[in-house]
C-alpha cells in the first residue's frame, strides 16, 4: 500500500470510531433508566478488565486504561445531566430524526430498528418520547403505526408536518453512470420511481433510507447507491450525487410525538380511536356529532379489528382545543356512541 491508501485507511478507522463512541454513549444514556446511582463501580472495574484482556500489541494496557477513563468520565457526565430521550426508527440521518430535533432541539435522539420497539420503549418509561411516522402526502397512511396507535395506551403530544426530499448518495469517487444498484426504504423507492426509471437503476428494500446510508459506508460497493437525506452524506461519509429526485417536490411526512401522558399545555388538533356498534347507520351518526357542532373532521380512516374479524377501528383527527365546550361535548358524545372509544390527545401542529 501506498500512503495515501494507508492515510485513507485512517480516516475510514478515524470515522467509524467515533461513530461507535457516540453509539455508546446513547447505549450508556439508557442505562440511567435501571440504576439508582450513576457511578457502579463493580462495572466500572468489569470494563477496565475487559479492555485489559483486549489491550496487546501496539496498543498498551496502560494506553486502553487512559483512553477509558475518559470515556467513562464523560458516560457518567451524560448519565448525570437531564437530557431526555427520543426514540425514533431507522439509524441517525433518517427523516425522523430530523422531525425530532425540530419538535425540541434539547432531547436526545436513539435509533431503534422497530416502531414497535419503540411503542414498548415508551410505554415502558425507557424513553421520554417517541417520534412515528403517520402519512406521507404521496404515499398515505403508515398502517403498521395506526395499528401500534390502536393496541398501545400511549398519547400523542405534538405533530410535525416536514418536507421530504430525497437524494441519491453513493461512494467518495463514484459517479452516477457507475451505478446499477440502489437501496432504500420501500416508500422511498416508490417515491423516486421516475428518476430509477429514467437511470435504468435498480431498486433494492431496504428496513430504512438512512440504515441504506450507513450499510453502503460500510460495505463498500462501488456500483450501488442509495436514496436517502442529504444528511447523511455527512453522518456516513458518502457523496451526494443528486439532490431532490423525488417524483412530486411537494411531498410532507406528517409525524407525532408520542409519551405516556397528555401534554400540559392546549392543543389545535386532537385525535380518537373508536369502533361504531354493529348496527344500521351507527358510523354516520358518529361523524354527524362533529358536522352538527360545525367541527372540521381533517381525517379519518380505518384498520381491520384484529380481535374480532370483519369489524373495523377509527382513526380521526379534527381541529379544536379541549378548551373549546363544543369539542368536549363532542368526545362525550362519540364516547357514548361507540363501542369502543380511546383518546389520543389534543397537541398542536408544528410545521417546518
Amino acid at each position: 500500500m501506498d500512503l495515501k491508501t494507508i492515510r485513507n485507511r485512517i480516516n475510514r478507522i478515524d470515522f467509524e470510531t467515533i461513530k461507535l463512541l457516540q453509539e455508546r454513549m446513547e447505549l450508556s444514556l439508557r442505562t440511567k433508566r435501571f440504576k439508582k446511582e450513576v457511578r457502579d463501580e463493580e462495572r466500572e472495574n468489569q470494563v477496565f478488565e475487559n479492555i485489559h484482556k483486549a489491550s496487546g500489541g501496539s496498543v498498551s494496557p496502560e494506553f486502553s486504561t487512559s483512553l477509558f477513563e475518559k470515556i467513562l468520565q464523560e458516560s457518567k457526565k451524560l448519565q448525570a445531566s437531564e437530557f431526555q430521550l427520543i426514540g425514533f426508527q431507522g439509524e441517525h440521518g433518517a427523516f425522523s430524526e430530523s422531525a425530532a430535533r425540530q419538535f425540541d432541539s434539547r432531547l436526545i435522539p436513539i435509533p431503534y430498528q422497530e416502531f414497535i420497539n419503540i411503542f414498548e420503549e415508551v410505554k415502558s418509561r425507557s424513553l421520554d418520547y417517541g417520534i412515528c411516522p403517520v402519512e406521507n402526502s404521496t404515499e398515505g397512511p403508515v398502517n403498521e403505526v395506526m395499528d401500534f396507535l390502536i393496541a398501545f395506551d400511549l398519547k400523542i403530544t405534538a405533530e410535525i408536518k416536514i418536507p421530504i426530499n430525497h437524494s441519491l448518495l453513493s461512494l467518495q469517487g463514484t459517479d452516477l453512470k457507475e451505478i446499477k444498484i440502489v437501496y432504500s426504504h420501500p416508500q422511498a423507492l416508490a417515491q423516486c420511481r421516475h428518476f430509477l426509471l429514467k437511470n435504468k437503476l435498480e431498486p433494492r428494500p431496504f428496513y430504512d433510507t438512512a440504515g441504506a446510508a450507513k450499510m453502503l459506508a460500510s460495505v463498500r460497493q462501488v456500483s450501488a447507491g442509495v436514496i436517502a437525506p442529504s444528511d447523511c452524506a455527512k453522518i456516513y461519509d458518502l457523496k451526494v450525487l443528486q439532490d431532490n429526485i423525488q417524483d412530486e417536490k411537494n411531498n410532507f411526512t406528517r409525524f407525532v410525538i408520542l409519551a405516556r401522558e397528555d401534554q400540559a399545555e392546549n392543543g389545535d388538533k386532537c385525535s380518537i380511536i373508536f369502533s361504531a356498534k354493529d348496527k344500521p347507520g351507527a358510523l354516520c351518526r358518529i361523524l354527524e356529532i362533529f358536522s352538527e357542532r360545525n367541527i372540521n373532521l381533517t381525517r379519518i380512516l380505518s384498520r381491520p379489528n384484529k380481535s374480532f374479524p370483519g369489524d373495523y377501528i377509527f382513526l380521526a383527527d379534527f381541529q379544536g382545543s379541549l378548551t373549546d365546550q363544543k369539542v368536549s361535548s363532542a368526545l362525550s358524545a362519540v364516547q357514548s356512541a361507540s363501542e369502543m372509544f380511546k383518546f389520543l390527545g389534543c397537541y398542536k401542529e408544528v410545521f417546518q
